[in-house]
């Protein structure tokens, strides 16, 4: 695995561009507060004129202003993508305490500042009902592309982790939708 780490700045965009010609996978980076950036949407063009699979990561949850749901609506509108939250955050700004983990249903509870130190853990109560509506969509966002986990869908039979993942994988792969962590 070769990690190739562009530069964001736009004097850098023909840079860039060599760089994306050569790479099998893309890991776009969305700041929580800031959301899809101008040099953003020149770097996911260019990923799209090279049908480079992507997976989004949105950074600094813990900053003011911090809005992961308002960053995969951006996504949506400025690139007219199908983005699909994997992960979805527990709290935001100085409240940000970590993760749900939609595929596991799980919680992953950091225990420092860096996030370095976690637990994992039964999902919060008061967070159940919101990761059992994205888990929900997560499921029929995939449903879509995928007619095995369709049946399980509509037949109500229970779909594993490793079917999500494996989907989720093929989706990506065919550069029809966008994982979200």
């Amino acid at each position: 695995i070769n990690i190739i780490d562009t530069p964001g700045h736009v004097d850098f965009t023909v840079e860039v561009e060599r760089s994306l010609r050569v790479l099998d996978g893309l890991v776009a980076l969305f700041c929580a507060v800031g959301g899809v950036e101008p040099q953003s949407e020149t770097v996911w063009r260019q990923a799209t004129k090279y049908n480079i699979p992507r997976i989004a990561f949105v950074n600094k949850m813990d900053r003011s202003g911090a809005d992961f749901f308002y960053v995969v609506e951006m996504m949506k509108s400025k690139f007219n993508v199908n983005p699909i939250p994997v992960q979805i955050p527990i709290g935001k700004e100085d409240k940000f305490t970590g993760i749900i983990d939609l595929i596991t249903m799980k919680a992953i509870l950091y225990k420092d500042v860096m996030g370095i130190k976690y637990t994992v853990e039964e999902i919060p109560e008061d967070m159940v009902a919101i990761a059992n509506k994205y888990r929900q969509e997560l499921i029929e966002n995939i449903a879509n592309y995928n007619d095995d986990i369709l049946h399980k869908y509509i037949e109500n039979i229970d779909i594993t982790e490793s079917e999500i993942i494996s989907a989720l994988r093929k989706i990506t792969l065919e550069v029809t939708g966008v994982p979200v962590l």
